[in-house]
């Protein structure tokens, strides 16, 4: 029953993703204008003596932002099944809090990783040269980092009632996780105050794991902030206290 649960809400997100055209046009509009027009803009301010060229040091950041916009819009869909009762039908269904968590984490996990998949094919262009082995890698990572930002997500969104009221997230929320997760700059070469911020944020390790895996050789300003044993342990901790925290969440909703 729960397992079966769990497949219902991922096969559910799943198919409104592929009938809704705007979301595959986004996935791949959005980091394009960040790469090739912002990145080539930001490289004119970048000193070439920083270590690559300043399109390649984003391109993790733009995975992560793909992910962190995507992920976030899946726990959307719980405001929308609040407003239209159908998420008074989940909670009233015989499985656990947990699994509908863990489905509703996993489903924004899936759509996710399809948009990161999608973009990470661009990396040709960026004249960057990844084996099969850090693909995969890389995949792992989108994998595990749209599980920790969708169920955060899914907390957050215990607290909203209406999609308008929830919007106001996008703005306060998650433009600031973007911005200070070192999608743009080293977390290394940040002001105390912000870099203390930065190392709160759970989008930061994500994306320094990502570093870690295309950047592997890399040293100097642009290189990675954090080990990959860190990154990752922290990745799976968050994870692990945001569905605690979402299933408690939804419990006292129930």
């Amino acid at each position: 029953m729960e397992l079966n649960a769990i497949y219902v809400l991922v096969a559910r997100e799943f198919k409104k993703f592929t009938r809704e055209r705007s979301r595959l046009i986004s996935t791949i509009a959005r980091p394009l204008l960040w790469l090739f027009l912002v990145g080539a803009g930001m490289s004119r301010l970048v000193s070439p003596k920083a270590g690559m060229p300043y399109t390649q040091f984003i391109f993790p950041g733009i995975l992560g932002m793909t992910i962190l916009f995507s992920s976030i819009f899946s726990s959307i869909s719980i405001i929308w099944d609040k407003e239209f009762g159908f998420f008074k039908e989940i909670l009233a269904a015989p499985v656990s809090r947990l699994s509908i968590v863990v489905g509703k984490g996993l489903s924004g996990t899936v759509v996710s990783t399809l948009q990161a998949a999608i973009v990470l094919m661009l990396f040709p262009f960026l004249g960057l040269k990844l084996g099969p082995l850090q693909i995969v890698e890389v995949m792992l990572i989108a994998m595990a980092m749209s599980f920790c930002i969708a169920t955060f997500g899914i907390v957050l969104a215990t607290f909203y009632e209406s999609y308008e009221s929830f919007s106001v997230i996008m703005n306060f929320i998650v433009m600031p996780m973007f911005f200070l997760s070192g999608a743009m700059y080293p977390v290394k070469l940040l002001p105390d105050a912000l870099a203390f911020a930065a190392k709160l944020n759970p989008l930061t390790y994500g994306v320094d794991a990502l570093k870690n895996v295309i950047f592997p050789l890399e040293e100097g300003p642009m290189s990675a902030d954090f080990s990959m044993a860190t990154d990752i342990t922290v990745i799976v901790l968050l994870s692990i206290a945001f569905v605690a925290a979402g299933s408690k969440l939804l419990g006292r909703k129930g």
